[in-house]
Order: C-alpha cells, then structure tokens, then sequence
C-alpha cells in the first residue's frame, strides 16, 4: 500500500534538514585575539579546481534560471513519486507485466529497486539534494522503460512521448544541475567557503590589514 502524501511530505523534509545538518557540522572558526591563529577543524577541505566547478555547476546560473530548475526539478519530482509508489504497491504484478519481458535477472527485485530509486530520486530532486544522484536515478529506470515500450511497441510516439519527456528532463538536471534554490547550492557554497585557498585567502587579507606603518626613527650618530 503506498504511503499517504503528507507523510512522505514530512518525511522527506525531516531527512533532506537532516542530512544538512549533519553535512554542515564542520566546526567553527576560532581566533585568538591579538594572535594570528585561526582553526576551523572541517573534513571539508577541496581543492580549488573542484570548488570551481562547484562553483559553475550548482551556483552559476542566474535567478531566472535557477526558477526554471526548480520548476523542472518539482514537476518530474512529483509526477514521478506516483509512478514509484504503484510500482512498490504491486511489485510482482510490475515484475510480471515489464521486467520478466526484458528477461532481466531477480525480477522482483528488480521491480522493487526501480520502485525505490523513482521515490528516492524524485525526492532528491523535489529538495535539490544529491541531485546527480536523483537525476541518474530516474534517468536509469526511464531508459529502461523507453527500451521496454520500443521493444513491445515500437517506435510509437503516443507511448514514448511521455517516457522520453521525464527521461530527457532528468538528463538534463544531470548535466545542468539544480539551480541556485537548491539543497545542494547551499552545500556547495558552504564547502567551498571552507576550502583551503579561501581559509588562506582570509587569513592573507587579515594578515595585511592588520599591519601597521611605523615610522622609522631617525639615526643618532
């Protein structure tokens, strides 16, 4: 039996603050006064190339773009969530009507793999978090299905048309990312505010401001 929609609604915005929370637990900085000591005790230390493709990939589209994600991100999430709960609700009905056809091993539990990873990877899109992983998610089980209908069907457009629309909205969340209202934006900028070269950057910076000019004394001879 599917899970009613308010509990999956609570949920999975208890897991997705959860997950943050504990993604975000770093430690603070901490500076001794009048001595340049600054500590900041993180696991998350990248390197800069990979903040910068950080960077480009979940905070560089604009606000208008970053709109359009989320719009993507919410419809394919919330159609395909429904499509994973009637697949987990007749798992062997599934098996036996899409699976078993392809020939594919453990029918069953492949039924309820796709099942899980439509529910999870649709709530990972819906929030913006992990969402490569969501997308792959959902891009794997529709690339699937896509073989599936031209296999039984052939290359009919009133079948694939729907299938291709979710598969090609999930590729390109894949390789786009989700937008600056994101889950994942906010991770990001965290991790690369607590990167190395910026650490060292803001300590360069404080180090040169707090210098002070001293006139030089004159020679007594």
């Amino acid at each position: 039996m599917a899970t009613p929609l308010p509990l999956e609604v609570v949920a999975g915005i208890c897991a997705a603050t959860l997950t943050v929370a504990m993604l975000r637990s770093g430690g603070e900085t901490s500076r001794a006064t009048g001595a340049y000591l600054q500590t900041k005790p993180t696991p998350w230390r990248l390197p800069q190339s990979i903040g910068a493709g950080l960077r480009g990939y979940l905070l560089g589209p604009g606000n208008a773009q970053s709109l359009g994600l989320l719009a993507l991100r919410l419809a394919i999430g919330l159609m395909m969530i429904h499509h994973g709960q009637d697949k987990l609700g007749d798992p062997q009905g599934f098996a036996n009507n899409y699976v078993i056809p392809l020939h594919l091993p453990f029918p069953l539990l492949m039924a309820h793999a796709a099942g899980y990873a439509e529910v999870f990877g649709s709530w990972l899109l819906i929030f913006g978090l992990l969402t490569p992983l969501g997308a792959l998610a959902l891009s794997g089980t529709m690339s699937v299905a896509a073989y599936h209908h031209i296999l039984t069907s052939g290359l009919n457009i009133y079948v694939l048309e729907l299938v291709v629309l979710y598969l090609g909205g999930s590729i390109a969340l894949l390789l786009v990312g989700p937008g600056k209202f994101s889950f994942d934006a906010g991770i990001a900028k965290e991790l690369i505010e607590s990167s190395p070269e910026n650490e060292d950057s803001d300590f360069s910076n404080a180090e040169n401001s707090s210098l002070i000019a001293i006139p030089v004394e004159s020679r007594v001879l």
